[in-house]
């Protein structure tokens, strides 16, 4: 008697995020109020200073005084799986200059365009009543494009039609949307994909890296193992949880070298630990 096993349905994936609140508490489960997205947020940003130092915008360990400024291009990232836009404003817009924002669940990216709508404003609470105040969004000096759907249908080359902006412009009606990427920042959504949607979506995002320095950075919950890759399935969400050895498989079934990786400490006991990958083109 043979039995399946159950893979992600992004369907019910969809329907079950749709009926969380849209805020920090619903996409973080539950650890949306606690010392969590500040540890996270800190850590992410510390990990991609790490890597790419020039994105510091004060002198510090990571651009020291006699740094040479930088060229004058914008940095462009790309946050997928994006909820509410938590990783596009704790992480990304204090480090880069414009965020593609995708996100397939309605009421996660409706919360997004909020809270992007209201910094544009310059109004520190937007619609649904959070304190949202996106750096330099009212300015226009940086900005948010957003995107509704799936990884599963999402090429980063050619991101098709945008939902919304805010924040700056091209100069003289220029369209940046199919510009290439400096940073593709993947977290805690990558385990809706099956293994062989997650490779295909790797490779298409390895051909949207602007140059060599570019990086595609992975942060997921990683599941314990015993020499061997391992994958668990929730039946909650319809999410995978993988092993360190199950993301590097895919990772190099995907044509993608591992530069630097690091797990996330200081998170609530009793989780998933949480592992971070800097990636480029093996």
């Amino acid at each position: 008697m043979s039995s399946t096993i159950p893979v992600p349905d992004l369907e019910a994936g969809i329907q079950y995020w749709a009926t969380q609140p849209a805020n920090y508490d619903g996409v973080l489960g539950g650890y949306g109020t606690g010392s969590l997205p500040r540890v996270d947020s800190l850590g992410s940003r510390r990990f991609l200073l790490d890597l790419l130092p020039e994105l510091s915008t004060v002198p510090s360990p990571f651009r020291g005084l006699s740094a040479p400024p930088s060229d004058t291009r914008r940095v462009r990232a790309l946050d997928v799986g994006a909820g509410v836009g938590r990783v596009t404003s704790d992480v990304l817009l204090p480090l880069v200059s414009d965020v593609v924002l995708l996100e397939p669940v309605e009421p996660f990216i409706n919360e997004a365009r909020s809270r992007g709508k209201a910094s544009e404003s310059g109004l520190e609470i937007n619609d649904s009543g959070y304190r949202v105040l996106w750096k330099g969004i009212a300015d226009r000096s940086k900005s948010v494009t957003f995107f509704k759907g799936a990884l599963q249908s999402f090429d980063p080359v050619a991101p098709g039609t945008p939902l919304d902006r805010v924040g700056y412009l091209p100069q003289d009606g220029d369209d940046d949307t199919e510009s290439k990427f400096d940073v593709i920042w993947c977290q805690w959504c990558l385990g809706h994909l099956k293994d062989d949607d997650l490779v295909q979506f790797l490779q298409m995002s390895k051909k949207a890296l602007r140059d060599a320095r570019s990086l595609i950075v992975v942060k997921e919950n990683i599941c314990r193992e015993q020499n061997e890759p391992v994958t668990v399935f929730d039946e909650q969400d319809s999410s995978f949880t993988r092993s360190d050895l199950a993301f590097k498989n895919v990772f190099r079934d995907a044509g993608l070298k591992i530069i630097r990786e690091k797990i996330q400490h200081g998170l609530p006991e009793g989780l998933f630990p949480v592992k971070m990958y800097a990636l480029r083109e093996a």
